[in-house]
């Protein structure tokens, strides 16, 4: 059944149209009036913890009505399910060019990503700022909305304003517990430098229940920003004897952590 996120409260029985984005959407696949569908509604522009009324999970719908630039719905059954990762994972990552971007944070959101940084490094090509970080961090959120709607996952992953690597460990909360009482996730750094611990044994070793992963463009972080993350408490970690490519491994990485 085609899945849409719909960043409002939803509520059974309620008649909603749909915002643009979905409502488009519909209109591609050709569903008609009495069709079926699934809406999820935590992300970006809707936090489901504010309300009582918006209990995560996924709601079944059905199509009332469809105009040439409308859908209304018919929100149905509340189902309780979750299909995300034990384990909070935040990638932040030095961009890579061309469209290798979009590619990653489609896989990344498909792996179950909590969030994505994008960062701006020594080592990086992809330079941007101003209207055009904001136009590219809009398009890879809808890339982010679109994995979640095909992969079954009711959390769309918030991608984060384009940052300077330095200005982004500057702005890192100091350590301490979060909201939860919970000890602050675990800060890995992935690196080639000597002493780096493989990741597979620091998680064996160490129960983290959230990571923040930092991960570098081709060629890697200098050895001055990999000074400068470990300095703000981030841990150097490997994958093995492979030096992959940068999207590969911040996706290999991902796998191994959720």
């Amino acid at each position: 059944m085609p899945r849409f996120f719909c960043p409002a409260p939803l509520h059974t029985g309620e008649l909603l149209e749909l915002p643009a984005g979905a409502a488009r959407h519909v209109q591609v696949l050709r569903l008609q009036p009495g069709d079926g569908i699934t809406l999820f509604n935590y992300g970006p522009g809707w936090e489901m913890g504010n309300s009582a009324s918006s209990p995560g999970g996924e709601f079944a719908a059905t199509v009332t009505q469809m105009g040439r630039s409308y859908v209304q719905v018919q929100v149905g059954a509340h189902e309780a399910v979750e299909r995300e990762p034990a384990r909070a994972v935040h990638l932040a990552l030095a961009m890579p060019a061309n469209d290798r971007m979009d590619w990653l944070v489609e896989k990344a959101t498909e792996l179950g990503v909590a969030s994505v940084q994008p960062l701006m490094s020594e080592r990086s090509v992809l330079r941007l700022s101003g209207e055009r970080a904001d136009k590219k961090t809009a398009h890879w959120q809808s890339v982010a909305v679109s994995a979640c709607e095909q992969c079954g996952g009711n959390r769309v992953p918030v991608v984060h304003p384009v940052a300077t690597l330095g200005h982004w460990l500057r702005a890192l909360p100091d350590g301490g517990t979060d909201g939860d009482g919970k000890n602050p996730p675990a800060r890995l750094l992935l690196s080639l430098r000597d002493g780096s611990r493989p990741l597979r044994e620091r998680l064996r070793a160490e129960a983290v229940h959230a990571v923040v992963f930092l991960s570098g463009p081709e060629g890697g972080l200098s050895a001055a920003e990999e000074d400068a993350a470990l300095a703000c408490g981030f841990a150097a970690v490997s994958l093995g004897a492979r030096v992959l490519r940068a999207e590969t491994a911040a996706l290999t990485a991902l796998a191994l952590l959720v």
